[in-house]
């Protein structure tokens, strides 16, 4: 392309090149100092574009363990013997309007509590409340940070699934995971340094690539979605009838032709993406290698449960989410479906905790088994948690529970974070926060903060304005760091 070829749109170009500051513009170089053209001139790993970060870490990687569709808050760890004691009286309406409903319930005559559906136990030395739903879980309350407090404004799937990873409620931000691998790099060039895992499936609740996407960020930080399948990433083996040295041959054809066109649009975008190729092929090797778990000890196996040995199920994503923690992988994010218990909790909520219950605690047990919990941050939660009064009748055999964003809880360990400690607190009906409220975005700032970032100064210009994370909010939660 000559340099007079499309004036207007040469010049819009480099207008929005131009215009970027700050960390946004950066991104050029991170692509040249460990992206494509590094791996042509030999260059060091890529270290993203902050390098080691703004503070001192206290974690290298992440395993958010996202249970979508909202595991009860009020049936695993945030017991309340009021709700024993007043189970089928209504819930006092001083309490229950405080709160947005969603559309399921807010039509209800009447709302009486449904109490646990199970009793709790208190756990290990710290004696954390724990149901009967999660032994295992429970065996290492010890280990974890119960942080009983979180809130968040959405209590419709998509939009606070959205808001938990992106920090906005619709598509087109980037994924806390994304912002980490655009700010620290990469610690393993043949994996992608963010990597997307789920188990069970959806029953209806909304899921998309947007949640693991990179937005306006490079798109060589997009999450890459491991599969249960002979190929567990998509497009990453060659086609029939090519073989290894034509697949080299075309990429380097690919990386001569993306240099020029770099040098005659100053467009990073167009490195990014020869750079994803080239991850590509590399995980042609690495990937069946961490996919293949033959190699695993009996007692490790055991340990994860019988579910293990299926590929695809929570057990063998909890695994293999080891295995890349050991390889360097910065950022993971494992769904388990399956939680959106409108209908017949009573039956289907015992079977989804029987899923993640022993392999979620494994994973823990496991890391630090390794040596690997220390400096891994494992978080555990949902988008939102449930109501503490039922949904339809206490008679109905299909009775359920609502969605509930104004208070439930998630679970920390590893990483920096109290062991065998808990945070926050709820009313005695589980409903309203009245001690240490943490927003979603307070818990992305804790992340980031975690990984040596400062999420105010993490940030990325794009059309004008810069973005960051926790958009123009959040605080780092220190009372839950050791």
């Amino acid at each position: 392309m000559s340099e007079s070829a499309h004036p207007v749109d040469r010049a819009r170009r480099r207008f929005l090149l131009e215009a970027g500051i700050g960390l946004g513009s950066l991104s050029l170089l991170e692509l040249i100092n460990g992206g494509v053209l590094a791996q042509t001139t030999g260059q060091a790993m890529d270290f993203g574009v902050l390098g080691t970060g703004h503070v001192p870490a206290r974690a290298k990687r992440v395993i958010m363990l996202h249970m979508l569709g909202a595991m009860s808050h009020v049936d695993t760890f945030d017991y309340k013997p009021t709700l024993v004691e007043m189970h089928g009286q209504e819930m006092p309406p001083s309490v229950r309007e405080t709160q947005r409903l969603s559309t399921m319930s807010n039509g209800q005559s009447a709302f009486p509590i449904l109490a646990p559906l199970r009793p709790f136990q208190q756990r290990g030395e710290s004696g954390a409340w724990v149901s009967d739903f999660l032994p295992y879980i429970g065996s290492i309350a010890d280990e974890l940070c119960l942080v009983k407090s979180v809130h968040t404004e959405h209590v419709n799937h998509d939009p606070a699934s959205k808001f938990l990873h992106t920090g906005f409620q619709l598509a087109g931000r980037p994924s806390a995971g994304a912002w980490v691998s655009y700010a620290l790099g990469s610690d393993n060039r043949d994996l992608p340094n963010f990597v997307v895992m789920n188990s069970g499936t959806s029953q209806g609740v909304p899921q998309d690539s947007a949640i693991w996407g990179t937005g306006f960020l490079p798109s060589n930080h997009q999450g890459v979605e491991f599969r249960a399948a002979e190929d567990p990433v998509l497009y990453v083996n060659n086609p029939d009838g090519i073989e290894q040295p034509d697949r080299r041959a075309m990429l380097d054809a690919l990386t001569d032709v993306a240099r020029l066109q770099h040098e005659a649009s100053n467009d990073p975008e167009v490195l990014s993406q020869v750079s994803q190729y080239e991850m590509a092929y590399r995980m042609q090797r690495s990937v069946p290698e961490i996919a293949d778990i033959s190699d695993e000890p009996e007692h490790v196996l055991e340990l994860y449960g019988p579910d293990v040995h299926t590929p695809g199920t929570f057990a063998r994503n909890c695994l293999i989410a080891r295995r890349l923690c050991e390889s360097g992988v910065k950022y993971q994010t494992l769904f388990g479906l399956g939680w959106d218990h409108h209908l017949s909790i009573k039956h289907n909520f015992p079977l989804r905790c029987r899923e993640i219950d022993q392999p979620a605690a494994a994973l823990v047990m496991d890391l630090k088994q390794r040596g690997l919990l220390e400096d891994t941050l494992v978080l555990f939660g949902s988008e939102f948690g449930r109501t503490p009064f039922a949904q339809g009748h206490l008679d109905n055999p299909g009775v359920g529970r609502d969605h509930h964003g104004g208070g439930f809880t998630w679970w920390l360990a590893g990483g920096g974070v109290k062991a065998g400690f808990t945070f926050g607190e709820t009313d005695e009906f589980a409903y309203n926060i009245v001690e240490n409220p943490v927003h979603i975005h307070d818990l992305n700032a804790t992340l980031l903060h975690i990984l040596g970032i400062d999420h105010e100064r993490l940030t990325f210009r794009f059309q004008g304005r810069d973005y960051r994370l926790t958009d123009v909010h959040g605080s780092v939660v220190h009372g839950i760091l050791a």
